[in-house]
């Protein structure tokens, strides 16, 4: 017997007891190969893969670490507490803001001025009627009265835009421009 066959006799007797004894040896060689290639195929995968993450990791190092040498843990704990810091003082704001609005409702907001001649041979216009209101059209009219005996002046109380007492034509024009018509 040749090595040839001596070799082909021992893998038949090997291949007999793991099962396959009628596979022929030259297909078993095919597949060996086959998955020899894929073997290595998969290591040159594995270093291209083990090199990424070398590079991945070093950056991740460089950014964690950071220019200071702070962690990046830290600059994160630090921006929680100006976002807290920023929230409380925008709800102070906006509380304080809507107090704002509630006192702005009563103050004056719209004026009306309206000078006049109470007395035809007087001239010079001193006389004048001022309406002050607030957001909700309350308030009063101021009416000053100018005369050589002196100076007078009269108030009158608005509600709702509506005097309860009768008003003069100065006096319902200084209304009126006041309340924007």
């Amino acid at each position: 017997m040749s090595i040839h066959e001596s070799m082909s006799v021992q893998a038949s007797i090997f291949l007999n007891k793991i099962g396959l004894g009628s596979f022929d040896i030259g297909y078993l060689l095919i597949i060996v190969a086959g998955l020899a290639v894929l073997v290595l195929i998969l290591i040159v995968l594995l270093i291209v893969q083990i090199s990424k993450t070398g590079k991945l990791k070093k950056r991740l190092d460089k950014f964690f670490l950071g220019k200071d040498g702070l962690s990046l843990e830290q600059d994160l704990i630090g921006l929680v507490e100006d976002n807290k810091f920023l929230r409380n003082n925008v709800d102070k704001n906006k509380r304080d803001i809507r107090d704002l609005y509630k006192r702005m409702e009563t103050t004056f907001q719209k004026v009306g001025l309206v000078k006049y001649d109470a007395f035809n041979q007087m001239g010079g216009q001193l006389s004048f009627c001022l309406a002050l209101l607030d957001e909700n059209n309350n308030g009063f009219i101021l009416n000053s009265v100018h005369s050589t005996e002196g100076c007078y002046f009269y108030s009158k109380d608005v509600k709702n835009g509506e005097c309860s007492l009768s008003l003069g034509t100065e006096e319902s024009e200084a209304l009126g421009i006041a309340m924007g018509r």
